[in-house]
């Protein structure tokens, strides 16, 4: 099977600009937040041995190579040369970056200049509004309204210039929102309890509402969080079926909302896909942590999951490998699946080409308006 353009990774993060020490490096392997139990290491799980999988070649080792000559080399060739052979070799050819996360991380450019790809700015909603209140926290009712009129501008002009925005609610309040836009009367009371509270961490429901309705309102797509992710979540709230009522409520706005990661959900994000016209679900995050097991995951993606409907991305985050991990096992899972599928009889090679195309990269750049560009490459 051939004919894999560039992937458009739509949902993704900076890299690290320093070397990390052995700790660090492990722990951008894992969802959790604390060390590894006594006696353990975070190298022994599917995305740790992916990364010895994929990797170690990329820098002159044998695969499955051990940690510590894998770390030992990675310092000697320094994080910027290691970053460049990473990324170079992934096939990525447009990243979109959220850039809401904090730390010494590459922007969207500098991302994307060291794989020769280009770069593209995702929006975090949460990140925005508490920069904004940052600017007007203070005594009196005055600066909460205040900062409600600087966040609307805010949105407005963040839709300039990012390809989308995305939403984090499922860490902050939970997915079963109250799916109506709230009004004035809700918002400004909740924008004083907030500031009164002095929390700089946006949890509040109803601001939570009211940004995702911001965002509708510019008809830039809408990433949501589901599914998996670090403990700061409960992962029975970030169940994208409790969307549903959101996603009729958004049906008729043009705004088009994209599932992220959403296992182990991915069977009811491929189903929101399947019966709403404007939301489409990813397999970012997912393959990277279920490591062989990717085909069988990516295969249960695509039971209802209408082939245009179905996004690529890594959800790299910190490290380069995560980009090489992610962008690896996809063509892998990919190939498979649809090589199986094409032996079988059951689809065409023409299909298997054209709707692998499609998840790489073309559904992506439809959604997000990415013009088309490079050649295609073998698929996986």
């Amino acid at each position: 099977m051939a004919g894999l353009p560039p992937l458009v990774d739509h949902h993704c993060h900076g890299v690290v600009h320093r070397e990390p020490d052995p700790g660090t490096f492990a722990a951008f392997l894992t969802e959790a937040d604390r060390p590894p139990a006594a006696g353990t290491t975070f190298f022994d799980t599917q995305a740790g041995f992916a990364v010895r999988r994929w990797c170690p070649p990329l820098l002159d080792l044998p695969a499955h190579c051990p940690p510590e000559r894998y770390l030992a080399r990675r310092r000697a060739l320094g994080p910027d040369e290691t970053r460049r052979r990473l990324l170079s070799a992934t096939g990525i050819g447009a990243y979109l970056v959220d850039t809401g996360l904090p730390g010494d991380l590459t922007g969207p450019a500098e991302t994307a200049a060291a794989g020769g790809a280009t770069g593209h700015e995702v929006v975090r909603l949460e990140a925005l509004a508490e920069r904004s209140a940052t600017d007007h926290r203070g005594p009196g009712t005055d600066a909460a309204e205040a900062f409600l009129d600087t966040l609307a501008r805010a949105v407005r002009a963040a839709a300039d210039t990012a390809v989308a925005f995305k939403s984090v609610a499922a860490y902050r309040h939970g997915l079963a929102l109250d799916p109506a836009p709230p009004g004035p009367d809700a918002v400004r009371p909740a924008a004083r309890a907030w500031f009164a509270a002095g929390a700089p961490r946006l949890t509040d429901p109803v601001l939570l509402r009211h940004l995702v309705w911001l965002a509708v309102a510019t008809g830039r797509p809408l990433q949501l969080h589901t599914g998996f992710g670090d403990p700061d979540l409960r992962l029975d709230h970030a169940d994208p079926a409790l969307l549903t009522d959101l996603v009729r409520a958004t049906a008729d706005t043009g705004t088009d909302l994209v599932l992220l990661h959403c296992y182990p959900y991915h069977r009811q994000a491929a189903y929101l896909a399947a019966v709403f016209p404007h939301v489409y679900a990813d397999v970012g995050l997912t393959l990277t942590h279920v490591g062989p097991r990717a085909t069988a995951v990516l295969a249960e993606f695509l039971e209802l999951a209408p082939f245009g409907k179905l996004l690529f991305s890594t959800d790299a985050y910190g490290l380069p490998e995560l980009y090489t991990v992610g962008s690896a096992l996809f063509r892998t899972a990919l190939g498979e699946v649809l090589g199986g599928w094409t032996a079988s009889g059951a689809w065409s090679t023409a299909d298997a080409r054209r709707v692998a195309a499609m998840i790489a990269a073309g559904n992506a750049r439809r959604v997000y308006g990415l013009a088309d560009d490079g050649p295609t490459e073998p698929v996986g």
